[in-house]
């Protein structure tokens, strides 16, 4: 029996604040089409058009070209692998660094007043992601997103979902149109995912005073901290709690309809370490996490964001 678990039994009070989360355990791998990944290719009809951000508000930093983040990432994959493999300290060759842009480097800023292609974030079947509200006939999510920061957002990049019956889809869109730049910490590594149904309990600020007490003097008796280890699990996840410890809470309404949003996925900047890095190469603000909130009353509506 987990700890989870043993905490409703000795603070019964606890399971009206519990909830089932999905965490995703992304591993890098290359997702094929068919199945649920984060990163991974996306079931996108051939006759849709590929979303692309016209929004105009993108806060300018680094930015990079796709082709640069991707050798990059296998200069430094390689350079890692080395370490490994020779127990040497991990150094990237002379060689490899002229491949590598200047910290200092950026594309010109004008690169970034065209219309951006938005990337895939995640896709997910219903069949490997217990306790989402899908809308009616629909079996496939996917999550996009714009790879830039926008002002309107919080300095988030901007969220657009798409959902989907798979059988409907037919022939694929052949090419996948790219941005023209990218913040390098919005690209996402594809990943596979290995789906853990997991317990959570509210954050502690939200649970009543009393029973936050009962909640953290039996967490301390075991040596745990609630917060850390039986409230909001870590990681890439969908479904149960977001962590306010960033901001404290605040409202997440429907801009559609002003209805109280519910958390549907967590793209998170660690998984179980707290390493700044994680396999999808992720990093939201200074390693946070961005919970993206989708209306009850109907899942199509403008999803809502919180980096936390």
């Amino acid at each position: 029996m987990t700890r989870r678990v043993e905490i409703e039994q000795a603070v019964p009070g606890l399971r009206e604040y519990a909830r089932d989360a999905t965490r995703l355990r992304p591993v890098p791998g290359e997702p094929g089409v068919a199945e649920s990944s984060v990163g991974g290719p996306l079931l996108w009809p051939g006759d849709e058009a590929w979303p692309l951000c016209t929004d105009g508000d993108h806060y300018l930093d680094r930015l990079l070209t796709v082709e640069t983040v991707w050798r990059q990432r296998r200069i430094y994959a390689a350079a890692e692998a080395r370490a490994a493999a020779t127990g040497k300290p991990y150094e990237v060759t002379d060689a490899e660094r002229a491949e590598l842009p200047g910290n200092d480097y950026s594309e010109p800023h004008a690169a970034a007043r065209q219309a951006i292609a938005f990337v895939p974030v995640a896709q997910l079947y219903r069949r490997d992601v217990p306790g989402i509200d899908w809308p009616a006939g629909a079996d496939l999510l996917q999550v996009l997103w714009c790879p830039l920061d926008h002002e309107s957002t919080g300095y988030n990049p901007r969220v657009e979902l798409r959902w989907r019956r798979a059988a409907d889809v037919g022939a694929t869109l052949e090419s996948v149109p790219q941005p023209a730049v990218v913040n390098e910490d919005y690209l996402v590594t594809p990943c596979v995912v290995r789906p853990e149904v997991v317990r959570e309990h509210e954050y502690d600020g939200l649970l009543p005073d009393r029973l936050r007490k009962q909640a953290e003097r039996w967490a301390a008796r075991r040596g745990l901290d609630y917060d850390d280890d039986l409230s909001v699990a870590p990681g890439w996840k969908v479904g149960g709690y977001a962590s306010w410890a960033l901001s404290d809470w605040h409202a997440v309404d429907c801009v559609a309809c002003g209805s109280p949003m519910k958390l549907l996925i967590t793209a998170a900047s660690s998984e179980d370490d707290g390493a700044p890095r994680t396999p999808t190469d992720v990093v939201i603000g200074r390693g946070y996490s961005l919970y993206v909130f989708v209306c009850p009353q109907d899942a199509r509506h403008p999803v809502g964001t919180a980096m936390q």
